[in-house]
């Protein structure tokens, strides 16, 4: 995944937001803490749609099957993420953005930003010791930094829906924390901050007095290991993991109203990950 050379400087965060703060007060929090955070940085976002996309699927009839906190994807769910992350999430989170200043630009991945094949079956944490196929599922190989540096060139802030596709032109749905972990490492972000609804890491995932500030990559392992960390969680701080082995400083994971002051008071909010 080759970083562009003719970057101006390098991108000081990634910022990833879940399908949870998506929506009403979230957004809102979302689109004015990026607006607030972007004063002198450069910024890539990212985001995902998981709740979204489980919620037609419902109305649908179309089943949703999450194996350790991951989706299996097949045809009708492809379509699903298709008019959920590419289409109305993208659009509504760039239209939230502009109306706080930000010049965001909307970005599906399928449309070349990144390069993907079909993720072979595997052994995951949380799903037991079996292989699983994730179906239409994607791995990352690489992204389009140039296009990314031409847009921030024009001053537009790229919001990339997490889609992907293969050389064959096969769209391949991709876990978003997945797509901001990979891309942070790839333009050498100075952090990477992971918006979720319920904020930082916590011992007691109800309560919001037991979150831990911050945690050093060995201390995640073994809250994953001894089951302090579950579900969702575990793939959001197992991603994180490769970024802060390519080179990125730290991963904030905090609330939609935290985003600027992780990045100006890190780990005074949220959960600060750090190698």
């Amino acid at each position: 995944m080759a970083v562009s050379s003719g970057a101006p400087r390098p991108i000081d965060a990634v910022i990833k937001l879940g399908g949870d703060v998506l929506e009403g007060e979230a957004l809102a929090d979302s689109a004015a803490e990026i607006a607030r955070a972007r004063a002198g940085r450069r910024l890539l976002v990212v985001h995902g749609g998981g709740p979204q996309a489980t919620a037609l699927a419902r109305r649908l009839g179309v089943e949703s099957n999450i194996v350790g906190g991951r989706r299996i994807t097949d045809d009708p769910m492809l379509g699903i993420m298709k008019m959920i992350v590419a289409g109305r999430l993208n659009v509504d989170l760039v239209a939230a953005l502009r109306a706080d200043g930000v010049p965001a630009f909307g970005v599906s991945g399928a449309s070349g930003v990144i390069r993907a094949h079909r993720r072979p079956p595997r052994v995951v944490s949380g799903a037991g010791d079996l292989p699983i196929d994730f179906g239409l599922v994607g791995d990352i190989d690489g992204f389009d930094i140039d296009l990314l540096d031409a847009l921030d060139a024009r001053d537009l802030v790229p919001v990339l829906a997490c889609l992907g596709a293969d050389a064959g032109g096969t769209v391949l749905n991709i876990n978003a924390d997945v797509v901001a972990s990979q891309l942070a490492g790839a333009v050498r972000a100075g952090a990477l901050v992971a918006c979720t609804a319920v904020g930082g890491v916590r011992r007691d995932k109800d309560d919001p007095a037991t979150r831990l500030a911050r945690l050093t990559v060995a201390e995640a392992k073994a809250a994953i290991a001894d089951g302090t960390v579950q579900g969702g969680m575990i793939p959001k701080l197992e991603e994180a993991f490769a970024p802060l082995a390519a080179g990125v400083a730290a991963v904030h994971i905090v609330a939609p109203s935290e985003i600027a002051t992780s990045l100006l008071d890190p780990g005074s909010v949220g959960t600060l990950l750090v190698p």
